[in-house]
């Protein structure tokens, strides 16, 4: 199949394209560093062109309220548009676990903006809601660092996943019939949030002190117990925090 990776270059649409390939897929990553813009809509037509499947990872430069919706609804609906006009016949769109759940956080109302877009479209979807990566624990640590130099971190549920096992995924999806529904994947080990970032931080070195504080905002949002993790059934990850950490270059 023609596979059109939208966010193609970045963290997962990199991973993504990769698996795609080595499975004899014919993996295309669209970014704009490869003359493919979904906000302006410069080169959708022609890189969508005998697509079968078009995977969206895509993500906004700003996570402020009215950048990030602005983002979202118009590079999904050029997207699904130019997708409509192409024949596409599979749109796979990720998305966060616990978006309907937290919609006065600015990003995740743009994410639920942009599924119901997709939803909508007509065009056969599969949505992927994931939880937060691995990859992201330096940067949430620095959002929660507060002026007094401690990191104030809620104590709830807490189940990240390896980037590597979300592309994974997102594969097996892009390559299967549209769900015209979502699944939920999350990393093999659910933590308490607060002692997860403990162990993270001292492994890495890192000195900053965390605090279990309940009051403690997560980009904006205060947490209740089960904000971040799936409730119900859900897809796990392979990777282990400790696995995948001991495997990392450049630490």
């Amino acid at each position: 199949m023609k596979i059109v990776v939208i966010g193609g270059t970045g963290l997962i649409g990199t991973k993504l394209a990769a698996k795609l390939t080595e499975h004899g897929h014919e993996a295309v990553p669209a970014a704009p560093s490869t003359g493919v813009n979904t906000i302006t809509g410069e080169g959708l037509a022609d890189v969508l062109k005998g697509a079968d499947v078009v995977v969206d990872v895509a993500n906004s430069p700003s996570f402020e309220a009215g950048p990030v919706m602005e983002f979202f609804k118009t590079s999904t609906g050029n997207l699904l548009q130019a997708e409509d006009e192409a024949g596409v016949r599979h749109h796979v769109g990720i998305s966060i676990v616990g978006t309907e759940r937290m919609p006065d956080n600015h990003y995740f109302a743009a994410k639920i903006a942009q599924e119901e877009l997709i939803k909508s479209s007509g065009i056969p979807y599969s949505l992927v809601h994931a939880t937060q990566f691995f990859e992201f624990v330096a940067a949430i640590a620095d959002e929660g660092t507060w002026d007094d130099g401690k990191v104030h971190i809620a104590p709830v549920a807490w189940q990240p996943i390896a980037a590597e096992d979300v592309a994974k995924n997102l594969g097996r999806t892009a390559v299967g019939e549209p769900l015209n529904a979502r699944i939920d994947i999350a990393g093999p080990d659910e933590f308490r949030m607060d002692e997860f970032f403990r162990k993270a931080l001292a492994a890495r070195g890192d000195a900053r002190e965390v605090v279990a504080d309940e009051h403690a905002r997560y980009f904006g949002s205060e947490l209740s117990e089960r904000s971040l993790v799936p409730i119900g059934e859900a897809t796990l990850g392979e990777l282990h925090y400790d696995q995948w950490y001991a495997a990392q270059d450049g630490r």
